[in-house]
């Protein structure tokens, strides 16, 4: 009993000589003026960072380099929005088409006048691979004067849609493919898609097509579908975005919100879709739900009128279908891009100023136009003066151009990109791919 008093009076002892020690560190703190200050740097230990005023920060004629340490971190793509004007901001809102074989005087004024952000090649744009990457080439040169690097987008499916000259080995459709039900062969598809537009130059492919082709009288969509179940659709057309994605090509998944179900070919007239949003849900929308979760980069949404969804618009011009669905409810915030704003599906029911308007205030980032110099003009000119008369707002632009520069970031693109790969080696790849295909 009397050694466990005694130990327990020595851990008493101890405590006090320790409190004591602690007093007389704090009074020779407080007396020399040495107790630390709060910390106003935005990684302090309260928690959540605190934004900075920077009025208040401390002035950088001291010597010390407080004033860089408190510095929010810099975003670089909102660093270059600010520095463009609202035409060149504008301009990268349009992906123009271009006429002939080789770059012409009005193609050239539309990249230096309109600034445009993007181009589109048709077959009708295409000679031999040399040719076809020259012409490319030509138009990222004349670009090299505005200040981000231009989109080179074209169509390349495989199958019926393909831009390639004939000395690039064909690619078969994507219901060949789809037959496979083979992921891996659907992911090697997109890398080597990715390889030929690579060839001429291009950096966008307007692919995979994530329509289910649900109505075997569907004038537009056809083999261009991976099949008839949205299973099969989303397990192969993602994977093909993969491979299109893993060659640095910027995949553009489409056509939102479903082309399946059409009797109308929307390059000639509009089609309708008396389908309710439930029934959409339940097989059109799984594809593209999924490659919203896979981090699409971008979209491009259809001319298709859902009367039970908006009555008045074509999805491509829906605040509903765009504002509402894509981007609300799926919780996109990546690049929506239009289709073509030429086609029959538009150009016979909207003007083209009032559909320019529309799509922008529905969620459009990039506007399609191909076929007319003019109809880029028209675009342009109409954004433009929407800004200036307050009918949409600089910032709403802003937002727009902020995705478009995220986008052109992450990909490190550049005018000064050559075309590259070697096509005989390609062509040996196809090769060898195909044969897997039709051996399934």
């Amino acid at each position: 009993m009397n050694r466990n008093r005694k130990m327990g009076s020595n851990r008493c002892l101890k405590i006090l000589h320790m409190f004591s020690l602690l007093a007389v560190t704090i009074l020779l703190l407080a007396a020399c003026g040495q107790a630390p200050k709060p910390s106003t740097a935005s990684g302090n230990s309260g928690g959540a960072s605190t934004s900075l005023d920077k009025n208040n920060m401390p002035s950088s004629n001291n010597g010390g380099s407080s004033q860089d340490e408190m510095q929010e971190e810099t975003d670089p793509i909102k660093e270059q929005l600010q520095q463009l004007t609202l035409e060149e901001k504008v301009g990268q809102m349009i992906l123009a088409g271009v006429q002939g074989t080789t770059l012409d005087d009005l193609a050239k004024k539309m990249i230096a006048d309109q600034k445009v952000g993007g181009i589109i090649f048709y077959a009708n744009n295409v000679t031999t691979l040399q040719g076809t990457a020259s012409f490319v080439q030509s138009i990222k040169q004349a670009n090299q004067k505005n200040p981000v690097p231009i989109l080179m987008s074209v169509d390349q499916e495989g199958g019926k849609v393909s831009r390639m000259p004939d000395a690039v080995e064909s690619i078969p459709s994507s219901r060949k493919v789809g037959k496979t039900n083979d992921t891996a062969l659907a992911e090697q598809m997109g890398a080597l898609l990715a390889r030929q537009i690579k060839l001429a130059g291009f950096n966008v492919d307007f692919a995979p097509v994530l329509d289910v082709n649900s109505n075997p009288k569907n004038p537009v969509i056809g083999d261009r579908s991976f099949g008839t179940t949205a299973d099969l659709v989303t397990r192969m057309g993602i994977a093909e975005m993969k491979g299109l994605r893993s060659e640095g090509v910027i995949p553009v998944v489409k056509h939102f919100p479903g082309h399946g179900d059409t009797s109308v070919d929307s390059h000639l007239d509009l089609p309708v879709v008396n389908k309710s949003e439930k029934q959409l849900a339940e097989l059109e929308w799984i594809p593209f739900q999924a490659a919203v979760k896979e981090q699409a980069e971008a979209v491009m949404v259809a001319h298709i009128l859902f009367p039970k969804l908006d009555p008045n618009y074509p999805a491509s011009l829906s605040k509903v279908i765009i504002g509402d669905h894509l981007r609300g409810k799926f919780k996109y915030d990546g690049v929506v891009i239009t289709d073509d704003l030429s086609m029959g599906a538009i150009s016979k029911n909207y003007p083209l100023h009032e559909a320019t308007i529309a799509t922008v205030q529905a969620g459009s980032d990039i506007l399609l136009v191909a076929h007319s110099y003019e109809s880029a003009k028209t675009i342009f000119d109409t954004l433009i003066s929407a800004v200036k008369s307050g009918k949409i707002k600089e910032s709403r632009i802003d937002e727009s151009v902020y995705r478009i520069l995220a986008l052109k970031q992450h990909y490190k693109l550049s005018d000064k990109q050559q075309a590259t790969g070697d096509v005989k080696q390609l062509n040996a790849d196809i090769r060898s791919w195909r044969k897997q295909v039709d051996a399934r």
